[in-house]
């Protein structure tokens, strides 16, 4: 299942040169993981905290390949490429809205980790939910 949510560039988003500055993309794709975990059936992060899970980035890949522009409407696609007994591997694109032009491509990882910062040894059944 591929999540897809559509957002405007914003000024805040740019830098000193007019085009998207290089973090802005990782929020983007922040939010599109969390919206896609929620869809599909998941907790929300705050739920997930609460029962002493926490998914932070292990692992994150960007190819940068155009630049986006202040007011440039764009598409961020998210979906599920990979998971094993440790990690959930995310495939994201950030992409022009109307063009389809290609802004990044992202390979991000996440694993389950409890509040102490212990790596969980088999996904929770929380996160497995994501995954079915």
């Amino acid at each position: 299942m591929k999540h897809a949510f559509s957002t405007k560039v914003f000024y805040s988003d740019t830098d000193a040169y007019g085009v998207v500055w290089h973090g802005s993309y990782l929020r983007w794709l922040e939010m599109g993981r969390v919206m896609l975990c929620e869809e599909k059936g998941g907790a929300k992060l705050s739920e997930l905290k609460k029962n002493d899970i926490i998914l932070p980035v292990a692992e994150l890949n960007v190819k940068y390949k155009n630049s986006a522009k202040l007011e440039d409407e764009i598409t961020i696609e998210t979906e599920i490429s990979d998971y094993g007994k440790f990690y959930l591997t995310f495939q994201q694109t950030i992409k022009d809205k109307k063009t389809q032009k290609i802004y990044i491509e992202a390979t991000v990882k996440v694993v389950a980790i409890n509040k102490s910062g212990k790596l969980y040894r088999s996904l929770p059944e929380q996160v497995i939910k994501i995954v079915r």
